[in-house]
């Protein structure tokens, strides 16, 4: 495996876990706030894509608004990184070809090994992936291993103290989502190490909770769980409950029924062009492409945005919202080879 760090299959994560603490230098430090934030990146089309599969566009239905608020959070962590790395002086990559994210495949710089994310529609099984994604080194319910994102996290708040003084308030983007979706989803400025270390915690705990609690610290409404027992939740079907007896949190509680759903089918390395059994005619083609074209589009405003033209953060959030529209359309054409099951967004960078 390669080791670049703007390489999205590489194991640069890995890499630089292996390197100890205390030899990490600035670079160590830019080369791992890149590599959060391709995480961070990574996450959202598996679960935009699951959301967006939900046929009612009502963000009351309880799956529909976890998964929501799910996907908001992770934006918000995406640009809490970016914040820190523009903040001592590195510069965000997002529409380079290599670090583009890629489906299937595991999640970029060798976090969670093994672990294969999938572009597709909302299922039991999905949702069980997405709570492998976000699994906590010690979960409070069921078990998990090490290498995960958390851990990841945790070594930048252990290092990042030490390049304190690099810390210059540089090309800083600010939007208040927490007014909406919860106190700890305001994108602020990185100008203190304070600020720095907040928002690790806020990104850490929002995904796992903490070591005594499942619920998410920095909730929109009361009692919203952290993001791998949410999604453990609709996994399993059951809400997650603390037995009395044990004191013990167990998925034994009321059902969590799925909501009707389009059948997306799982995507295709490459897009749908490489199956051969369902390559798209024209006017899908065409939906495929408006889609992706989007996409591309929101990477490069994001990138601009973070780049010094902060304005261009409003001309990507109305691209995320055209992609969402373009998603609906793509998730009514039915799959030739299979037609109880429906195309799915391909999330492709074109240039």
């Amino acid at each position: 495996m390669t080791t670049g760090i703007l390489d999205y299959e590489s194991d640069a994560i890995v890499q630089l876990m292996n390197i100890a603490e205390e030899d990490w230098t600035e670079q160590e430090l830019k080369d791992a706030l890149q590599r959060a934030i391709m995480l961070e990146l990574s996450t959202i089309p598996p679960y935009a894509t699951a959301l967006w599969s939900i046929t009612s566009q009502d963000n009351t239905q309880p799956v529909r608004h976890t998964i929501r608020e799910i996907v908001f959070d992770e934006m918000s962590h995406f640009g809490l990184v970016c914040n820190m790395l523009t903040s001592i002086g590195g510069t965000v990559v997002l529409t380079d070809p290599a670090t583009v994210p890629k489906y299937p495949g595991e999640l970029p710089g060798g976090v969670n090994p093994g672990l294969i994310v999938s572009l597709g529609g909302l299922t039991r099984e999905s949702a069980g992936l997405f709570a492998d994604i976000e699994k906590p080194e010690n979960p409070l319910a069921f078990a998990a291993d090490g290498n995960t994102i958390g851990a990841f996290y945790q070594r930048i708040a252990d290092v990042f103290p030490r390049f304190a003084h690099l810390l210059t308030g540089r090309n800083q983007v600010t939007f208040p989502l927490g007014s909406q979706h919860g106190a700890g989803n305001n994108i602020v400025a990185m100008n203190t190490i304070d600020d720095v270390l907040k928002a690790i915690d806020v990104i850490r705990t929002q995904g796992e909770g903490t070591d005594v609690s499942p619920d998410n610290p920095f909730p929109g409404p009361p009692g919203e769980l952290a993001h791998y027992y949410a999604f453990k939740e609709i996994a399993v079907g059951k809400k997650l409950v603390e037995n009395p007896a044990t004191g013990r949190f167990e998925f034994t509680g009321p059902d969590v029924p799925l909501p009707d759903t389009s059948p997306v089918a799982r995507v295709p390395a490459g897009g749908w062009a490489n199956d051969p059994a369902n390559a798209p005619d024209q006017p899908t083609a065409s939906a495929l492409h408006d889609f992706n074209t989007s996409y591309s589009a929101m990477l490069t405003s994001l990138e601009h945005a973070w780049g010094g033209n902060g304005n261009e953060l409003f001309d990507a959030i109305g691209h995320m919202s055209d992609l969402g529209d373009a998603a609906r359309v793509i998730n009514a054409i039915k799959l030739p080879a299979d037609p109880h099951l429906t195309y799915g967004p391909e999330w492709l960078f074109v240039q």
